[in-house]
């Protein structure tokens, strides 16, 4: 119901304050900081990852959050591995650092190599993301290209500047972009020709100053939902009806709220408790990730329904640190990864090489927040990417033990229809 009007307000402030009371009485799963030497569960195979010319980066980028590998599920029996190999690159003055990237595309279980391909990229961040249709998107500087299953990647969007984020939606009907572009770009909604590319005669005025541009562009159209100026880049988590934000409250409380692309108003969906700002994530179109943190150091996990139901909540150790999620494609399971760090991490605390014990994957079922696997994955990688959860959700690949693992798992439980108020926890 969306809080328009007096009187609905009122009935939405008492609701929100009730959903409130209920969140705050759902007792919050305490995660162990032990690290594990062996997954929970053995994998139903591994395929070798030395003969396709893979090689673990040095720990003395560990900290730095490069992103050296990709690992993902093109269908649920293939999967693409593509990683930074080490090659000599000729430089020009003033020119970004290029690296080469391995492309392989290996079919289960046998591992053989169905095809592979050498890409360019010049920089160190993120550059891949798997599409659900079997396709994918690979970012370089300003440009956003495309590819299948033969590994040709194909021009897709250009921008007027870098590109520094990418995110889409659980059914991936929008791309919400942050990239840094000059001040003749006027970010403004419209159509993709004329405004993800270089506008030279517009003019520059404090609306349209030299930064971030945050977009939300429609897949299949490219044409522009939102565009507007910000000073930082923004995280904005999307679903097909709308936006999440976070609004403050009294103390450290916070309402998440969905902002609707279409109609009035803002439907609030229940409160929780952070020091910091939480950050919001869809794990399917009905289901939210809420990462919230206490003064201590320590981070909450709650899961939310669009629908205001608050189902379970973890509370993770102050060991583990930089956390990095990654979402099956169907919204019914997540992978969460962690560095095991022998202290908390603190500004007058840093974490060195040395401190680093190892990285720590998780599975867990959305509905239920059962954690169907834990495992090591090395080599630790700081920028992500080493893990992956197929279509179904019944199969994870894991970059671990020289090998690529694959583990078979149980059906992830559906989404109920009608919601519970909680989830029954250990």
């Amino acid at each position: 119901m969306l809080c328009l009007g007096t009187g609905l307000a009122l009935v939405c402030a008492a609701q929100a304050q009730k959903e409130s009371a209920r969140a705050s009485a759902i007792k919050p799963r305490t995660l162990g900081a032990k690290f594990p030497d062996k997954p929970t569960v053995a994998p139903s195979f591994t395929i070798p990852v030395d003969a396709l010319g893979f090689a673990a980066p040095g720990v003395l980028y560990l900290g730095m959050r490069y992103t050296f590998v990709s690992l993902d599920f093109l269908s649920e029996d293939q999967v693409l591995f593509t990683f930074r190999v080490p090659s000599l690159q000729r430089r020009e003055a003033g020119s970004e650092d290029s690296r080469q990237i391995k492309a392989v595309l290996l079919a289960l279980p046998t591992g053989t190599i169905v095809a592979q391909a050498r890409w360019t990229i010049h920089d160190h961040a993120r550059y891949l993301w798997m599409l659900n249709d079997g396709h994918f998107l690979v970012r370089d500087r300003n440009s956003l290209l495309e590819g299948d299953s033969s590994l040709t990647l194909k021009p897709y969007l250009k921008y007027p500047g870098p590109l520094i984020t990418l995110d889409l939606d659980p059914a991936q009907r929008f791309l919400i972009t942050n990239s840094n572009e000059p001040a003749t770009v006027v970010a403004s909604a419209g159509n993709a020709d004329s405004q993800v590319s270089d506008d030279s005669d517009a003019t520059a005025n404090s609306e349209t100053a030299a930064g971030i541009v945050l977009r939300i562009v429609n897949r299949a159209s490219t044409k522009i939902m939102l565009a507007t100026r910000v000073r930082s880049p923004i995280s904005l988590a999307t679903n097909s009806d709308g936006y999440l934000g976070a609004l403050r409250g009294k103390s450290d409380r916070w309402t998440i709220e969905l902002n609707a692309f279409t109609g009035p108003g803002e439907k609030p969906m229940g409160e929780i408790e952070s020091s910091c700002v939480p950050q919001l994530e869809f794990a399917g179109e009905k289901l939210v990730l809420a990462n919230s943190c206490t003064d201590n150091g320590n981070n909450y996990l709650t899961v939310l329904t669009t629908d205001g139901q608050t189902l379970w909540r973890d509370l993770f150790p102050e060991q583990t640190v930089w956390p990095i999620t990654r979402m099956a494609p169907n919204g019914l399971r997540f992978a969460r990864e962690n560095l095991a760090a022998s202290h908390a991490v603190a500004t007058f605390a840093p974490l060195t090489s040395e401190e680093i014990k190892g990285q720590l994957v998780r599975i867990f079922d959305a509905v239920t927040g059962e954690v169907v696997l834990e495992a090591p994955a090395n080599p630790v990688l700081d920028g992500g990417g080493n893990v992956a959860i197929s279509p179904s959700g019944r199969r994870v690949a894991l970059l671990a033990a020289n090998g690529i693992q694959i583990f078979d798992l149980p059906s992830p439980p559906p989404l109920p229809t009608a919601v519970p108020n909680a989830v029954s926890r250990p």
